[in-house]
């Protein structure tokens, strides 16, 4: 298994390689640049910009360059010295844009994750073991539910309820007067009591299709020979289900962490605009919107880098789940 997550390791690093690469090349694909998408901007305000302050811009921000001169330099910045870039609209480090809210980003993904789990793995083996049952048809309603349902929707009705019912401040992740205060204890309660909302607004989707996915995998597994068989010796219902089908049923559930993870943080981008959430996914919006190319480069870079990380621990905890499955 060391060997396994040494080459994994290995490959990593061509892999993150090539998705920079890529994601370089396709930031810049659309017509024009920064420059030409600043000065529309200016001319949607009857401001004219003439083309020596254009060419000036050009030059300052290094994009006469050819192509593969500027991602060079990119990457050796990143490779060199940590240094991911100035954003051309903001006019700051990209390194002090991004970390705070991609560590709010993974605070919010790792407990919808979370909280994703805790609901879909017992409702989905109910919903199996109780199989056409009131309460599995509750579930399943629920689930088409969930699936159908567009998360900004949804995000819109529960601030409404929140605000409305229960007079609970809503939008953001944390109340004005902790916005731009430095971490402390309080501000992390503050966090935690603004962090409920999006957490179920961001899990509704994702619970409904792994509860399917769970209710599916145990009812292939409980008419198997082996589940009658421990049944018939007298091992009892609950230890059987935990030891037995639950265990191998758990193998496309585990696998969805790798792409979950990163679709957390991707796809949650309308909800994140809604509810104002300090996350990546709005910027990264903005970032590719303006073409700021080295911002919205690295979010997507580090978003790739999440989702290698995510297959990464799926195959171990796969491993260690099923003893069937090794490097072999």
């Amino acid at each position: 298994m060391l060997v396994f997550i040494a080459k994994r390791f290995l490959w990593m690093i061509p892999s993150l390689f090539a998705v920079s690469f890529l994601a370089f090349v396709l930031i810049q694909l659309p017509p024009g640049d920064y420059v030409t998408t600043y000065i529309a901007t200016l001319a949607a305000s009857n401001e004219i910009v003439d083309q020596n302050t254009a060419a000036q811009l050009r030059e300052r921000f290094g994009l006469d360059d050819p192509m593969l001169i500027q991602y060079f330099k990119w990457i050796w910045g990143i490779l060199s010295r940590g240094d991911f870039g100035i954003s051309f609209e903001w006019q700051q480090p990209v390194s002090d844009l991004i970390w705070e809210r991609m560590a709010l980003t993974l605070v919010l993904a790792l407990s919808t994750l979370i909280a994703t789990w805790a609901i879909a793995l017992p409702i989905g083996v109910f919903s199996a073991v109780k199989k056409y049952s009131i309460g599995d048809y509750l579930f399943t309603a629920f689930a088409f539910f969930g699936l159908s349902v567009p998360s900004f929707l949804l995000a819109l009705v529960l601030m409404y309820i929140a605000a409305v019912e229960f007079g609970q401040d809503v939008g953001g992740l944390f109340s004005p007067a902790y916005e731009t205060a430095p971490w402390s204890f309080a501000k992390m309660l503050d966090l935690l009591t603004h962090l409920w909302l999006p957490v179920i607004i961001l899990a509704v989707s994702s619970t409904a299709s792994l509860i399917r996915v769970m209710r599916a995998n145990m009812l292939d597994e409980l008419p198997k020979p082996y589940v009658v068989t421990a049944r018939a010796k007298g091992l009892s219902e609950f230890r059987l289900l935990m030891k037995y089908p639950l265990m191998i049923a758990l193998n496309p559930f585990i696998s969805t962490i790798a792409w979950l993870l990163p679709n957390l943080i991707s796809g949650s981008v309308v909800v994140a605009i809604v509810l104002n959430l300090p996350t990546a996914a709005p910027l990264l919006l903005q970032a590719l919107m303006a073409q700021d190319m080295y911002l919205a480069g690295a979010f997507v870079l580090l978003i790739c880098a999440l989702t290698l990380i995510g297959s990464l621990i799926s195959d171990i905890l796969l491993a260690l789940v099923d003893p069937r499955i090794r490097l072999e």
